[in-house]
This record gives structure tokens, sequence and C-alpha cells, in this order.
């Protein structure tokens, strides 16, 4: 068997390559090196660029110098590592790495990464020399912590001063959260050397399959920033994300100092069923079934340690776990789990309702519905599961809910939600339209599709609110633009992100050749084997379309334009499609045959006079025009003072303004729309969400108004 799998792997090499490596990583001991498998994959993507994708790309000198200049961003953006010396060296490789990955050839791009590897260890092996050093907190110096417009390092000399400076930074951060006891620098010193130290431990685990993630996003993105390729990984994790379920033990892991800790437990999940794990609890082992041999896997990478936990829905695992709290020697207890099929809640639709107090005097009540990113369990849709989850099925039974209790109206708030699917996106649509186009596709060959929402009757008929920002992106901005084309509701926030692509996922192994296919599958019989249903060699996710209104205007790198606008925190410039340098350009069609169902367009200039007043007079406004400031303020600096009392004064100084501006806070809490809370993550302050809710109490006021008029 053997002999077979080494002539397997052999002709693979030689029909992936085609030629001899550029580069022999051979003549380093230690040196991370591509397999057979990762040739045949870069090979096949390129192939799928210069074919089918929507930007077919000739992967000339000019595509070359991008995936160069990618992959040295990637790895080192910061320019915290990588000596000038190491670049001057790369460069021989800039005009040349396009062609190698059309050979099959990744041991340029190797070479490069495992320069930066010896880089990285090189910097924290100094870094742990100085945590003992002596560091004078009293001098007036600074640390450049963003040094991305900086040079790279000329000399050793240069980058031990950095580091030098990064080790007392760190330090400084620790004394002043702490005290300056001789017993608490120990401290101090004790938890900064263990932190780097996991830094080392993990970058050593570093192994040729995430070296090849890291090569294969410069390549994509060299074409398209929302191509990707997906390791067998992260193809798994991206395909769980989009269906908002998976199936498992229901626990969020994470890793520690070399050991699996549970970062969180997730409701309606085994483990929270069965209450048989807390947050901390820490897994050192791991069997199958109820008499399978255990694993010690601690020292383990986190995604090897997740792909033994997970498993098959009826599948039992068991673990050795030391409870939170307990030394590490403790006797472990046994947890015995089946797995199961698992919701993530948290990141599906949600709903709550808020009272608010019109201009009118009046109180109405307006349902809110918080979308965080529009999911579908294709493979249970495509079983005919009739419970599978997604998007529009959960926000029907939100808006049944809601008219139960009588709201006056919705607000769909899509910020932050950065899309997903397609089909679902034209679904929700349905929800408020009775049937008509949505979305219109032109594929590669600029045939154009009208997708349409084909269902009769609506699930909302009242007053509608859509909230975006500048991170609603895809099915986000196609949603929020058919609400606005058809006049069918109130859009409101800033500008959205501007993706007006669409993407197809492809199990590579339906573009590997057969031959290829089953060489590769003698590699991978003496590997470990992937659960069922992950893509045996990754997935890529190309940009096969691309989307535009049902006016005919592509919402790439424009978005949507709100009907009632905000101030942004996030700027266009450096936020949002128009700042990928490889993105595709804005342009026009024709207009789908569609009958708009209202104009609204009298009624947004009386709420945007009445929303402009309020502005005119609000502290709340006030305090989000000063958070602008502040960002635009804080993204300009690049430096901060090591001098203790300064840095302390600073601090102290912010910690004062903040109180002062929270007592402000609680103290007009009350003068708020709704009376709210009023800080959220979102923007600073709730005041987005409260204003629009505002927005809708005054429209909902003058669509009865207008009603009782007729």
């Amino acid at each position: 068997m053997l002999k077979k799998v080494f002539f397997a792997l052999f002709v693979v090499a030689i029909a992936a390559c085609g030629s001899k490596p550029r580069v022999n990583l051979e003549a380093e001991t230690g040196a991370l090196k591509p397999t057979a498998q990762h040739a045949v994959i870069a090979k096949d993507v390129v192939g799928l660029f210069e074919s089918v994708s929507y930007k077919k790309v000739p992967f000339n000198d000019s595509i070359s110098s991008i995936i160069f200049d990618n992959l040295i961003e990637a790895m080192d953006q910061g320019k915290n590592y990588l000596m000038q010396a190491d670049i001057d060296e790369f460069e021989q490789y800039r005009n040349t790495l396009g062609q190698d990955f059309r050979d099959g050839d990744l041991s340029a791009a190797y070479q490069i990464f495992n320069v930066y590897m010896k880089r990285y260890l090189e910097r924290l092996d100094y870094a742990l020399t100085q945590v003992d050093a002596s560091h004078d907190f009293s001098v007036d110096e600074r640390y450049v912590y963003n040094r991305e417009h900086e040079g790279w390092f000329a000399s050793e000399a240069e980058a031990n001063d950095q580091w030098r400076k990064r080790v007392k930074y760190d330090l400084l951060n620790l004394r002043l959260s702490g005290n300056g006891s001789d017993s608490a620098v120990v401290k101090q010193k004790e938890t900064l050397t263990n932190r780097y130290k996991n830094l080392v431990s993990m970058a050593k685990k570093t192994d040729n399959n995430e070296a090849f993630q890291i090569i294969m996003s410069a390549l994509t993105n060299a074409i398209d920033p929302h191509t990707s390729y997906f390791n067998p990984f992260f193809a798994q994790r991206f395909n769980e994300e989009m269906a908002n379920t998976f199936e498992g033990i229901g626990a969020r892991l994470t890793s520690e100092n070399e050991v699996i800790k549970v970062a969180d437990v997730i409701v309606g999940g085994p483990v929270y069923k069965e209450k048989a794990l807390q947050i901390d609890d820490r897994i050192i082992g791991v069997a199958q079934g109820e008499d399978g041999e255990f694993e010690d896997i601690i020292g383990w990478k986190l995604d090897h340690a997740v792909a033994k936990i997970k498993g098959p829905k009826g599948t039992v695992v068991r673990l050795k776990v030391v409870p939170a709290g307990q030394e590490l020697t403790t006797e472990p207890k046994i947890v015995s789990l089946t797995r199961d099929r698992v919701v993530i809640e948290d990141e599906s639709a949600k709903r709550e309702i808020k009272e608010v107090v019109g201009d009118d005097g009046k109180t109405y009540r307006v349902g809110i519905i918080s979308l965080p990113k529009f999911y579908i369990d294709f493979d249970a849709y495509r079983r005919n599961d009739p419970n599978y989850k997604s998007t529009t099925r959960d926000v029907r039974l939100l808006l049944d809910t809601l008219k139960q209790e009588k709201v006056d109206a919705v607000v769909m708030d899509l910020r932050f939600n950065g899309g997903g699917s397609l089909q679902e996106s034209i679904e929700l649509t349905g929800l408020f339209i009775d049937k008509g186009p949505v979305v219109q596709v032109r594929d590669t060959r600029n045939q154009v599709e009208v997708n349409s929402d084909r269902e009769d009757g609506v699930a909302w008929d009242g007053p509608l609110g859509v909230i975006i920002n500048r991170f609603s992106a895809s099915a986000s901005e196609i949603f929020a633009a058919a609400i606005q084309d058809y006049g069918r509701g109130i859009i409101l926030g800033s500008q959205s992100y501007g993706k007006g692509t669409v993407q197809s996922a492809i199990d590579m192994s339906r573009v590997i050749s057969p031959t290829d296919r089953l060489l590769l599958k003698a590699q991978a019989d003496d590997g470990e084997s992937l659960p069922t249903g992950v893509p045996q060699f990754g997935q890529i996710n190309i940009t096969l379309a691309k989307f535009y209104r049902i006016t005919g205007s592509s919402t790439q790198h424009k978005g949507v334009e709100p009907d009632i606008n905000f101030p942004s925190l996030y700027s266009a410039e450096k936020y949002g499609e128009s700042s990928e340098p490889s993105a595709l350009p804005w342009d026009q069609i024709n207009a789908a045959d569609f009958a708009p169902v209202g104009n609204l367009n009298t009624a947004i200039t009386q709420l945007t006079a009445k929303h402009q007043s309020r502005m005119d007079g609000s502290p709340a406004y006030k305090f989000l025009l000063e958070d602008i400031d502040l960002m635009q303020k804080q993204e300009t600096e690049t430096s901060v003072t090591l001098q203790e009392d300064q840095l302390k004064k600073e601090r102290e100084e912010g910690r004062l303004k903040n109180k002062s501006r929270t007592d402000a806070l609680q103290q007009m809490k009350i003068n708020l729309p709704g009376g709210g809370a009023t800080t959220n993550l979102d923007e600073g302050l709730d005041f987005i969400q409260e204003e629009s809710l505002a927005v809708m109490a005054d429209y909902v006021a003058l669509t009865k108004k207008n009603n009782s008029s007729l």
C-alpha cells in the first residue's frame, strides 16, 4: 500500500508542478512546505479565475505584484517582524508569483512565509529577554504601536529597540492596572512572560495548511475582495455560520496556555441541557463513543481539538474535564454527551417592542427585529426538512407575534449585517411586498436574470422602517434597496457598504480533475479523515455574478443611501467597498418592470424636517458628533507615551471625561425618544435606534393623519 501511495504522490507532484520548484525548501530544516494537494488546488483556483469568475483577469506581472504585496501585508501589516533586507530578498518573486500559482509552484510563497515565521519567533524570543530587563518609566519616550506607514526595520538594533518599547508598554499597562509593590511587579512579569510564551507555543504549531490558507487569501484578494478559498476546517465553519446551525455538543471553545477551555455555552445545546460543562472548564481528553479510548489533547491546536469534539447528531463523545478554578493536576471528571443539532440563537433574528411618545403626544408601539445576518440551513433545505432554519421563516414568526401584540410599526435593524444568502434577501423582501421583482443578477455571460418574490400576500403591511449603517452589506443592501425602490418603507441610518457582487460556494472536489482527485485521495489515506459533509479539498466562494437594484442601478461602491441620513463613525474612505483596490466598479443596467407600492417623497421631506429639528436641540446628537471627532482623531494617532506619570494622567483625564459623559447620559435618559437605554455597541450611543424610533412615530402619525383625510 505504501509503495502505491508514494508512487501516487510522485505523479501528483509532476502533474501539479510540471517543472522544478523555483525555491528549494528542502535546504532549510523545519521549513513548511506545500503538499501536492496544495499545488493542485492553487493551479485549479487560477483556472477558475481565468475561465469562469465574473472578473476574468490574466495572471500577468501586474497581478503577480498585487499578490506579492497582499502576502507581505497579510503576514506583517504592522511591520513589526520583517527586515528591509528580507523585503529586498523577496523582490525577486514580485513579478513571478502569478505564473507560479498557475503552474502549481508554491515554493516562493512558502519561502516568504517561512522567513516571516522565523522573524516572528526571533522577535518574541527577544521580547522574553526584555521582561526582566531594567525599564525606566520616568523617561519621556514614545512607543509607535502602529507602524503601517513606517519603514521596514533597517537593522537588528532598530528592531530590538521597537520591541524593547513594546515590552515596556505591556509592562506599563500591567503596572497601571495593578500596583507598584514588589509582589505585584513579580506577578506582572510572570503574566507577561506567560503571554509571550503562549504566542511562541502557538506559532510553533503553525502548519503548512495554515500557511496555505494565508497564501491563498493573498491570491484571491488580488482579484476580488469577496472571493475566498477556505481549507476544510474554515469551509465547515463558514457553512455552519451560514446555516446558523451545526452538529456537536453546543459549546464555544478557546485555547489558553495550550489547554482547550469552554468559552461559552450555547443555549439549547447538549451541554446546556445536561448542565455538563461551565465556562472556563478545561477539556484535556476526548474519546469517541461509549467505550472509545481517550486521546490527550493538551497542546493541540484549537481546530484539531474542535474536529474531535464535534460530530454527527446522535453520536456520543466523552470528555475528560478539569473543572474551572481547579489545578490542572486535579483528577478530571468524565462527561458523556450525545451530540445534537445546535441552533445558534444569538445570531438569529430577535424582536423587541418599544413604546415611543410622538410629537403629537401619543404613545406608539414599535416592534424592532434585529437581524445580524441572512442565514439558511442549505443542507436541511435541500433534504426537504420541514423544520429547516432560515431568516425568512424566523422573521415571519416574529412578525406574527408583533401583530398579535398590536404594534403600530415595524423596524428591521440591519446594522452590521454583512449579508449572507441571496435567496433569503429575496424571500424576506416578499414578507413586505405582494409579488414582484426584488433584484437583478447579471452573470459572467452578461445575461440578466430578474429574481422575484412570487408569493401572494404580505406578512406585514403597516409602517416599515429599515436601519442600515456602513457595515450593512450585500443581502442587507438588496433588501433595503428593494424596500426603498418600492416606496414600501423608510430607510434610516448611514450609507451602506456597497457590496454588489454575488458569490457561489464551489466544492474544490468538483473542480479538481478525476485523475488528480484519485491521486490526492491516496495522500489523504494516511492522514486524518474529515467529518462527513466537509469539503475534502476545501471550497472556494467565488464571484460569479453582480446584482443590481430593480431600478437598474448597482449598489457596488455606492451602496444604499438612507432616506433619513445620520452621521457615521465609519468613513467611506476607510471602510466599505470603495476602499477595496480590487473591487469591481459601479455601473448600471436597464430597470426591471415593477410597480412601486407608494411614493414616500413627500413623507420623507416632512420626516426629515422633524428629524433635523430634534437634532438641533439634542444632547445625544452632540455626543454622537463628539464620538465621530474622537474616532477620527484616534485613527491618526500611532504612538503612546511610555512615561508612567504622563500616561496615568492621560488615562485619568479620559476616565473623568467618560464618567462625566455617562452621568450626562443618565440625566438625559428620560428625554430620549422612548426613554430607552442610551448606550449600545453599534454607534457609541443607542441614539441611532432611539431617533429612528422617533422618526417612525412621526411616520405612523403622518400615515394615520393622511388616511383619516382620505
